[in-house]
């Protein structure tokens, strides 16, 4: 849909924070509209389709993860962005693997909120996959399988590369353990969070100038890991 500004709909049940929302939003240069609970977000998605929906998870009459359930039945590759209040890991996995994009935790910085929304609306924009993954000071090859890092090449397992194409080809967005089972190791039932963890663990250390200080692999608590590194244009 062709539209001067983005259209990004803001759900969220506290009036306090829908008004910030929609104002900040606006001043940023986006057209907003919100909803006070899931029912009325699901209906304003299936009319508007907007380019981003923003969804608290707590809500009355239907929640945030019934509203990404719905969004995703209408469309795979609209950006959501979940507002979630600090402690709940469970509740993020989940919203994360129903399809949310990513997740910015209650009380949350406006300045970081706006940041990730920038995000998220460049990479629904992206058009094909490229080839060549580039971040700074590191190539990721995926036709050739090859990584170079700083000007050498890393050698990688099947293993590790396959994690490091899935987090890096979704820069800056989280991605769940479940998530990485899934997609590395196709849900084998013997596969673990520690599993995972031991790969990664490897991996940072065949990658990062400071594996303990993580330059493009980050942590993300209870929930998986991020990409961290901006990709370069180009």
């Amino acid at each position: 849909m062709s539209r001067a500004n983005p259209l990004i709909l803001v759900i969220d049940d506290d009036p306090s924070i829908r008004q910030t929302l929609t104002r900040e939003l606006a001043l940023a240069g986006y057209d907003a509209l919100a909803a006070a609970d899931g029912v009325e977000g699901k209906a304003l998605y299936e009319e508007r389709r907007p380019d981003l929906v923003i969804t608290d998870l707590a809500m009355p009459r239907a929640d945030g993860h019934a509203v990404i359930a719905a969004v995703r039945r209408m469309d795979e590759a609209t950006p959501i962005l979940v507002l979630s209040v600090r402690g709940e890991e469970e509740d993020k996995v989940r919203a994360l693997d129903l399809g949310a994009d990513d997740y910015v935790t209650k009380p949350f910085s406006l300045r970081e909120l706006l940041a990730r929304v920038r995000t998220q609306l460049r990479r629904s924009g992206a058009g094909a996959a490229p080839e060549v993954l580039r971040f700074p000071d590191l190539e990721i090859d995926l036709a050739r399988r090859a990584v170079t890092q700083d000007g050498r090449e890393v050698r990688l397992t099947p293993t590790e590369f396959a994690i490091l194409e899935l987090l890096a080809g979704q820069a800056g967005r989280p991605i769940t353990l479940r998530q990485i089972i899934a997609t590395v190791w196709k849900g084998a039932p013997a596969t673990t969070a520690d599993t995972v963890r031991v790969h990664v663990g490897s991996l940072r250390r065949k990658l990062e100038p400071e594996p303990a200080n993580p330059r493009y692999i980050g942590t993300e608590p209870w929930v998986g890991y991020r990409f961290l590194a901006e990709p370069e244009e180009g």
